[in-house]
C-alpha cells in the first residue's frame, strides 16, 4: 500500500544582477533537465544587468549526469507522481515570488526552456498569472491544459515560442500539428526560430523583448 505524508521542505533559486528603481524587467526563466539554476542563470548575463533581474529557481530532483559522479542535474517532473509532485513544484514557486515581493508596476516576464516550458505554463495556469511576457523556448506544452485554463489572460500578454531549427528532438510534422493545437490555446503566440539545435539563443530573445 502507498501512502502519503505531509512535510516542510527547504529548496534553493538563484537570482542575477539586483532588483532596484532602475530595474525595467523581471524575468522568471525555469531550467530545462540535466540543468542547475545557478548555471542555467548564465545564460541571461549578456542581458542589461541595470535593467533586468532574473530570477531562476531550482528544480528539486538532483541526480548524478555520469558514472564519475562528479557532475549534478535536475529534473523538474517524471511520469512517476506526477500529480502530486506539479502541486510540490508550484507551490515552491508561490514561496519564491512571495519571498521576492516584486513590486506590481513591473515588467514581468515568464520563461521556460526545454522541459521548463511545461512547469512555467502550469503555473500560469494554474494561478491566473498575467505576464507581460511568456516565452517557450524548444519545450513542449502540457497535453492537459485547455484554452479553457488561459481565459484570464488579456492581449497584454506576449507570448512567443522559440524554436531551433536543428533541433534534433522535434520533427517538424509534430512540430506543425502542435503549433495548431497551441495556437487555438494562446491565439496571440507567436512561433520564432534560430538557426542553432536544442539551446537558448540569447540574441533571439534579445530580439524578442
Amino acid at each position: 500500500m502507498q501512502k502519503e505524508v505531509v512535510y516542510q521542505s527547504t529548496n534553493t533559486y538563484d537570482t542575477l544582477n539586483e532588483l532596484t528603481e532602475e530595474t525595467k524587467t523581471v524575468w522568471l526563466v525555469f531550467h530545462g533537465i540535466g540543468y542547475l539554476s545557478r548555471y542555467f542563470i548564465r545564460l541571461f548575463q549578456s542581458l542589461d544587468n541595470k535593467e533586468n533581474y532574473i530570477i531562476a529557481p531550482q528544480a528539486p530532483s538532483k541526480y548524478y549526469k555520469n558514472n564519475d559522479y562528479k557532475k549534478v542535474g535536475s529534473s523538474w517532473l517524471t511520469k512517476e507522481n506526477t500529480q502530486t509532485e506539479t502541486k510540490n513544484v508550484l507551490n515552491y514557486i508561490d514561496a519564491v515570488i512571495e519571498a521576492e515581493n516584486l513590486p506590481s508596476t513591473i515588467n514581468f516576464v515568464v520563461l521556460g526552456y526545454s522541459q521548463g516550458v511545461s512547469i512555467a505554463s502550469r503555473w500560469i495556469a494554474s494561478r491566473n498569472i498575467q505576464p507581460d511576457g511568456f516565452v517557450m523556448i524548444s519545450g513542449g506544452f502540457p497535453k492537459e491544459l485547455a484554452k479553457e485554463d488561459f481565459t484570464f489572460l488579456t492581449d497584454k500578454t506576449k507570448i512567443t515560442h522559440i524554436l531551433g531549427e536543428k533541433d534534433p528532438y522535434f520533427e517538424i510534422d509534430k512540430v506543425n500539428a502542435e503549433k495548431v493545437r497551441v495556437k487555438e490555446i494562446l491565439p496571440q503566440i507567436e512561433f520564432r526560430t534560430h538557426p542553432g539545435g536544442h539551446e537558448l539563443d540569447i540574441s533571439t530573445l534579445e530580439k524578442t523583448f
